[in-house]
C-alpha cells in the first residue's frame, strides 16, 4: 500500500519543523505516508549523515521534536530496530548499530 522507504521530501507547508540538535526536516500531516516512516526515514537519514552516530533520542525527545505521539516515534523507532540500523539496550534506549 505504501512504499517501504519515503524517498520524497517532508519540508511540506503546514508540517512540523524538527527542532533541537537536527536539521530542518518537516514532518507532513496531510501526506499518505504515516507519520511513523516520515519519521523513520528522518532518522535513516541522520544515521546515513553521521549526524546520529551513537545514543537514537528517546521516544519522548523524538515525539517533542517531530510533534507526534510517543507511539508514532516508537514505531519508528521498532522499524529502524527491525531494519537493524539500531539496537536496543534495555533500561537504557536505542543505540546506532555500529556493526553496519
Amino acid at each position: 500500500m505504501y512504499p517501504s522507504v519515503y524517498t520524497g521530501s517532508f519540508r511540506q507547508p503546514g508540517g512540523f519543523t524538527g527542532g533541537i540538535g537536527c536539521t530542518a526536516v518537516t514532518m507532513d500531516y496531510e501526506s499518505p505516508v504515516p507519520l511513523h516512516e516520515q519519521l523513520a526515514e528522518i532518522l535513516r537519514q541522520r544515521i546515513a549523515s553521521g549526524e546520529l552516530t551513537s545514543r537514537v533520542p528517546s521516544i519522548n525527545t523524538l515525539a517533542q521534536e517531530y510533534g507526534v505521539s510517543r507511539r508514532t516515534s516508537a514505531h519508528a523507532l521498532t522499524t529502524l530496530q527491525e531494519e537493524g540500523l539500531i539496537v536496543a539496550a534495555k533500561g537504557k534506549g536505542f543505540y546506532v548499530d555500529r556493526r553496519r
